[in-house]
């Protein structure tokens, strides 16, 4: 049975680089403004560009240096404070229609917006009310919005990234009966929602190249090769989501772990894989050592002081665990998932919903494999423990972008 609501997700468009020609008195669809910083010189990122110079070609997060020389443009140094500001008078809007129990900040841009029960009170359609409240922002605010509709999260979300930008009242609606004709034909896989280019690369190497190929690909292979994510990916694909607004309202109040590290220089996705998994070893090694496991994986990434943004997300575990691999092969689906390709600075890695080793049930096979692994684990761990921290390195501890050997002499990264 499909999980059907009114849900609207709306994202301002272009929306740093909107923020700042409205600030100056300027259309964001006539002038060619970049938001980016200009002591950087020409390979400083652009964090964002006005519509009028996406129409040219030139790209959001990429660098200086690649925009067409022939093109003529002005730099806005970023004004974080500014886009903060902004975006909070935008939620006011929001909350002017709904209340905050039906109302998601999913980032300073973007929100999705439950309106099932107000249709009656406001007598009017979905797309009825999606439309006063685009028309609203831009007489409050100058910034034009786009918005999906849908009958659950995840088609409000892709409607609007997929279709709503290429219609004349930035508003689209997708229903149940659209996924066969406007979500599987979807390619490459990583202009759909919650797949980034990681976990595209693992898609196309068993012949998945659409979201249709995903549709009809076997849950089971996919459960074996990506856990609960693979099969969250294959019921997204089929366009079920039953995922609430009042879900995220939650607060956790289960015992966790977690580890943040500050870093000394830029990351990016080719390096910080090092850092990611040197964090879970330290992780692991703490839940063994307290007798624990998890069943909740979040992963917070903070990008530099220029940009002063990023992320934190979780996902839920079928089964408990304290296996690095395990955890590791969440952090990075999560990270693919919502990286945007910006240097970063800070990581976060947490483990919650701990539950004691000796009350988790497995298989009698699983059992086997866990102690036979947990006691190599333990082994690791005692001679850590007795000849120092650096006594037994992987060899990635050994390369250059590596901070493990830096950490293990000093008191690293902060717990809690």
């Amino acid at each position: 049975m499909n999980f059907k609501r009114n849900i609207l997700c709306i994202d301002l468009k272009s929306f740093f680089a909107s923020c700042e020609c409205i600030e100056r008195g300027l259309n964001p669809f006539t002038y060619p403004l970049v938001v980016a910083n200009p002591k950087q010189g020409n390979g400083a990122i652009t964090l964002a560009v006005t519509p009028y110079l996406k129409k040219q070609g030139v790209k959001s997060r990429g660098r200086l240096y690649e925009i067409d020389k022939n093109i003529k443009y002005d730099i806005a140094k970023p004004r974080m404070s500014l886009y903060i500001a902004k975006s909070k008078e935008v939620v006011s809007i929001y909350l002017d229609f709904v209340s905050d129990d039906d109302l998601h900040v999913y980032s300073i841009d973007e929100c999705f917006l439950d309106v099932t029960d107000y249709l009656k009170m406001y007598k009017k359609t979905d797309e009825e009310l999606a439309q006063e409240i685009l028309n609203t922002i831009y007489k409050k605010t100058g910034l034009t919005a786009t918005c999906g509709i849908g009958p659950n999260m995840l088609l409000a979300k892709v409607a609007m990234d997929v279709e709503a930008k290429t219609k004349p009242n930035n508003i689209a609606k997708w229903t149940y009966d659209d996924v066969e004709k406007k979500l599987w034909p979807i390619t490459p896989l990583s202009k759909m929602w919650g797949i980034g280019k990681r976990m595209e690369k693992n898609f196309n190497m068993l012949g998945i190249y659409s979201v249709g190929d995903l549709a009809h690909y076997d849950q089971n292979i996919l459960k074996d090769k990506f856990g609960i994510m693979g099969i969250e990916l294959w019921n997204h694909a089929n366009g079920i989501d039953s995922s609430k607004i009042a879900d995220f309202k939650k607060i956790a109040k289960t015992e966790s772990f977690s580890h943040s590290q500050v870093l000394f220089k830029d990351y990016n996705e080719n390096n910080i894989k090092i850092i990611i998994s040197e964090m879970v070893d330290v992780l692991t090694e703490r839940l063994r050592k307290n007798n624990k496991m998890t069943k909740c994986i979040s992963l917070g990434i903070g990008y530099s002081k220029e940009i002063d943004n990023g992320f934190y997300h979780s996902t839920r575990l079928d089964n408990p665990t304290d296996s690095a691999y395990e955890i590791l092969k969440y952090c990075l689906i999560i990270f693919d998932k919502f990286y945007e390709y910006l240097p970063i600075r800070k990581v976060t890695i947490a483990c919650g919903d701990l539950q004691k080793r000796d009350n988790v049930q497995l298989s009698l096979f699983d059992e086997k494999k866990e102690q036979k692994k947990n006691s190599i684990n333990v082994t690791i761990d005692n001679i850590k423990n007795k000849f120092g921290k650096n006594s037994l390195l992987k060899a990635t501890n050994l390369l250059q972008d590596s901070t493990a050997k830096e950490r293990n002499q000093k008191i690293g990264g902060h717990d809690s």
